[in-house]
């Protein structure tokens, strides 16, 4: 091997003897017979002659090649991707790489020699990240590479993680169009070690603040798809114990705090959202911030304003920013002027028919369970929402009316709303004769002020004769004694149409149904406009056949 290169060359300068009579020698005419015939027998003979002595580090150059240009034949050029892998972890580990201040000049130049085409071959592996087949491969043989290099290429006795390349790992994955590489990653690596979660919410945090990063749609996704991923939180320091490249002595240092941890992640989150996001981004978001995405951050408050604006948006972004609205105020004290006057506000046509109306009534049984609230606010929410459920599927009734039970136990002033309805047969005639005149302010838009209070819940009595048997059952609850403590609406949250036509369709049936056993003759007959009466009124009659014997 040579002590010097050719410039901007990738091989060093090598000078050989050549026959006298000037033809080539017959041993490396028999090694470009070889290539031809056979490229993975080949590759196989550069690679051993590379361990074998130093005088063949030109075959680096030749596998590298291989590697990366070998386009028609994946299979060829991931073995030259694997074999250059086993040869650069051993010339890692012998500390052929680690540059050494004693050296020669000739040593110190081939040792620069390899640490380049070291750097050209963790090129090629990241870019077979957008290359379908072998892009898991060259995942693997990347994080191989990065753990020898951690180890071995500063000759220093403690690892150093190789920051610089792994963040270029973390680019080319999020560039890569391939989403199983990703998922790939995430269970192979991120999962199974600290570290690399560690360095990975560092890597995205740095390239999401790099002023060349990409802005098209498809970068963000990945990014996003990335960050979901991570959910679980570590729960002491004491949990940091599995490390992917040899952890540091050091007993303070970063990787050994869980608040380092969640630093690194908080930066990584505020670095996504200051991108700005798609209206899918931001519900997926809220939907996932109380549980996988405020419990990374030690300053959760940080999330205050993206909250408030999102709570303040109206329409579903409303309804899933209302989690980690009270997430704030129930972790950090956030003081949200108005909240019950905005809560309030949510209580619109669209509520109950929402597909997040499970989610929502979650948290508004948290928001009113509090004896300290007025009467006057409680009964505003009664009022509204006995309002709309006149309009509102069974599904939805089936959960309102436990809520008020619930509600009239935990705020007993409230009752005389249930107490003001019509029950005896004098009081009912009186209102279907004279009718009643109901104070409640339905367009007020604070809740202390609707007067809901002084109102009835007449709508209840009118949910008692629904055409659903299972709903006017369940509405009837208002109007018998309380007995019950309470009522669990987890029981009641999940009901659909399809539940609820399951549940008829499996009871069990004590009395058979009375239905028609006699067949009607005919259903219409011809009347024409001078017929008699009693043949007008045939028609009648052919249709009560249908009717109850």
């Amino acid at each position: 091997m040579p002590a010097a290169t050719r410039e901007g060359g990738d091989k060093p300068v090598t000078k050989r003897k050549r026959p006298e009579n000037g033809e080539p020698s017959k041993k490396r005419r028999k090694s470009g017979e070889g290539v031809d015939n056979d490229l993975a027998s080949q590759i196989q003979v550069l690679e051993s002659e590379i361990l074998e002595s130093k005088k063949h580090y030109n075959n680096i150059a030749t596998l590298i090649e291989i590697a990366a240009k070998q386009e028609d034949d994946t299979e060829a050029a991931l073995t030259a991707a694997g074999a250059l892998g086993r040869v650069f972890v051993r010339l890692l580990a012998s500390g052929s790489l680690v540059r050494r201040q004693d050296a020669s000049e000739k040593d110190a130049t081939v040792t620069a020699w390899l640490r380049d085409r070291f750097a050209g071959y963790k090129a090629v592996l990241l870019s077979k990240f957008k290359t379908n087949g072998p892009a898991l491969k060259a995942l693997m043989l990347a994080m191989a590479v990065l753990k020898a290099e951690a180890q071995h290429l500063d000759g220093r006795d403690e690892a150093t993680f190789p920051q610089s390349y792994f963040k270029k790992i973390i680019n080319a994955l999020i560039q890569s169009p391939f989403e199983e590489l990703r998922q790939a990653f995430y269970d192979n690596f991120i999962v199974e070690y600290d570290d690399i979660r560690f360095y990975t919410f560092q890597a995205i945090a740095d390239i999401l603040t790099e002023d060349d990063q990409p802005e098209d749609e498809t970068f963000r996704s990945s990014v996003f798809g990335l960050l979901l991923r991570i959910e679980d939180v570590p729960g002491s320091n004491e949990e940091l114990s599995d490390f992917y490249v040899d952890p540091p002595a050091k007993k303070k240092h970063p990787l050994y705090l869980l608040s380092q941890h969640k630093k690194q992640a908080q930066e990584a989150w505020l670095a996504f959202i200051n991108l700005g996001l798609s209206k899918e981004q931001r519900k997926k978001i809220l939907q996932i911030m109380a549980t996988s995405i405020a419990p990374w951050f030690t300053k959760p408050e940080l999330f205050m304003d993206f909250l408030t604006d999102c709570y303040n948006s109206g329409g579903s972004i409303s309804l899933l920013a209302l989690s980690g609205v009270f997430y704030l105020i129930q972790e950090r004290n956030l003081d949200y002027p108005l909240f019950y006057r905005k809560l309030y506000s949510l209580l619109d046509a669209d509520i109950l028919h929402s597909k997040h109306r499970s989610r929502f009534f979650r948290l508004l049984d948290i928001f009113l369970s509090s004896s300290h609230l007025p009467a006057v606010l409680v009964a505003s929410f009664i009022k509204r929402l006995a309002r709309l459920s006149l309009n509102a599927p069974p599904s939805a009734i089936a959960v309102i009316v436990p809520w008020y039970y619930n509600l009239f136990k935990k705020h007993p002033l409230c009752t005389f709303m249930m107490h003001r309805v019509p029950r005896t047969k004098e009081e009912k005639e009186l209102v279907e004769s004279e009718g009643v005149l109901d104070p409640f302010l339905p367009e007020e838009e604070d809740p202390m002020e609707t007067r809901a209070l002084d109102s009835c819940l007449w709508e209840i009595v009118q949910l008692q004769s629904h055409y659903h048997p299972n709903i006017a059952t369940i509405a009837k609850i208002i109007s018998e004694q309380f007995t019950k403590q309470s009522y669990n609406l987890e029981d009641f949250l999940d009901h659909s149409y399809g539940s609820l036509l399951e549940a008829e369709m499996i009871k069990n049936i004590r009395k058979a149904p009375v239905v028609e056993y006699m067949i009607p003759k005919h259903i219409f007959t011809e009347v024409g406009p001078t017929a008699a009466p009693e043949e007008k009124n045939s028609l009648l009659v052919s249709l009560w056949d249908f009717g109850p014997s």
